[in-house]
């Protein structure tokens, strides 16, 4: 991967999180300016601790990213001290699941909405007027394989998987032709110390992990994939 992340700014929503971690440090190998917003100044201490000599490359904002007013705000100040925003990936989602439709709580559906599908609509919202303003940019949105294969015991979890996959191809259809490219990203089960924890019988073997998909959202990002736009791509293997 070729170092053409220095001196760009990228926006890394969920960037303390289990895959947002890998690849907030896969940019600042790479040498890019990233700003990361958080809830848990815990988990950004962590992050920056992780760093190392690139720390001195990152921004943290705590910042909720479902509050649409919280975020126009934090988006206007990154905008005005950064000068741009060269890629925003978002990398915030959850999982809520185990029971069938009719046995799953009800407040299960909301919280899967809120994670994995009006984050990345208020801070794409956000995002995109910067982007066209400097006139050109990169998004990448982490949706998931329950998307195109949806299991069972998940219906409200694949229904915002599915629908982030609708939203973000609409966008790149707006974004056709402005120099702004939009992707999504579909992992399986990543290899995350959560996961394990959750699931402990499972082969880890089989789970992609963090830094492999995080190279693939750093090559969704660089110049090398200026032809991609509009796509969903799994990022799973052949497993």
């Amino acid at each position: 991967m070729p170092e053409d992340f220095n001196g760009r700014t990228v926006l890394i929503a969920g960037g303390t999180g289990g895959l947002g971690r890998a690849v907030s440090l896969a940019f600042l190998g790479q040498r890019a300016q990233v700003i990361v917003p958080y809830r848990k100044e815990s988990g950004f201490a962590e992050l920056k601790a992780s760093a190392g000599a690139a720390a001195s490359s990152l921004a943290g904002y705590s910042v909720d990213v479902t509050n649409e007013a919280a975020v126009a705000e934090f988006i206007a100040h990154v905008a005005a001290s950064h000068g741009r925003i060269d890629a925003f990936v978002n990398t915030v989602g959850g999982y809520a699941g185990g029971a069938p439709l009719w046995e799953s709580e009800p407040q299960s559906l909301e919280t899967m909405l809120n994670l994995n599908l009006r984050a990345g609509y208020v801070l794409a919202r956000a995002v995109v007027p910067v982007m066209l303003k400097q006139g050109g940019g990169a998004i990448v949105n982490t949706a998931g394989s329950a998307a195109i294969d949806h299991p069972a015991g998940a219906a409200a979890y694949a229904a915002s998987k599915a629908a982030a996959v609708a939203m973000m191809a609409s966008l790149a259809a707006d974004l056709k032709g402005t120099g702004v490219r939009v992707n999504s990203i579909l992992p399986s089960m990543i290899d995350t110390p959560e996961n394990r924890k959750a699931m402990p019988g499972a082969d880890f073997s089989k789970w992609p992990k963090p830094e492999a998909i995080a190279r693939v959202i750093l090559f969704l990002c660089s110049e090398e994939a200026r032809l991609i736009h509009g796509a969903s791509i799994p990022v799973y293997g052949n497993e």
